[in-house]
């Protein structure tokens, strides 16, 4: 059996909240309705995106992650703004994007080892480190603001969580599978 899965970060509660009032606003630009809205239960910043994994490689995943991350401080996050976000060739994202950060980018290449000596191919290289907020086609309707939001909101990452994600009736579902806790800042 295989189930998608991604590593992230999960954030501060008032965090959730304002980045909740951002999208809110920025629901007034989706007139055409393409914009499958995220809960903001389920905000997270994804550092990699695994996809189909095997159940077995779970286990190891756990283990490797604890032995690669153990030493790893926690540090903070800087959500730097809100942006439109082509993922591939089908999907587009409305995301919050972190500013740029050594720690971040430091932690993210530490998981993309993890994912690569799991034996699960990843290219990190293609990927940015975001929170969605929405998802939507890409060829699409979507009326882009002329000015996304700056945001300017601090989270302290202090853990790296694998979830399960699982597509529910109203988007998907995230399913914590382990917990690495980063060590405490100094």
């Amino acid at each position: 059996m295989r189930i998608r899965t991604f590593f992230a970060l999960r954030l501060a509660d008032s965090v959730v909240r304002q980045l909740a009032d951002q999208a809110d606003g920025l629901c007034a630009y989706d007139r055409k309705l393409e914009v499958n809205w995220v809960d903001s239960d389920h905000y997270h910043l994804t550092l990699c995106f695994l996809g189909d994994t095997g159940l077995d490689q779970i286990d190891r995943l756990e283990g490797l992650a604890k032995r690669h991350l153990e030493e790893e401080q926690s540090f903070q996050v800087c959500l730097e703004q809100v942006d439109y976000y082509e993922i591939n060739p089908k999907v587009s994202l409305i995301a919050a994007l972190p500013a740029e950060n050594d720690k971040l980018i430091s932690l993210q290449k530490r998981v993309a080892d993890v994912v690569e000596e799991a034996g699960i191919k990843n290219d990190p290289a293609d990927f940015t480190p975001h929170i969605t907020l929405g998802k939507l086609p890409r060829k699409n309707k979507f009326k882009q603001p002329e000015q996304w939001p700056n945001l300017e909101l601090y989270s302290l990452a202090d853990s790296v969580v694998l979830f399960q994600s699982k597509q529910g009736e109203h988007g998907s579902v995230y399913t914590p599978l382990f917990e690495v806790e980063l060590q405490d800042l100094d």
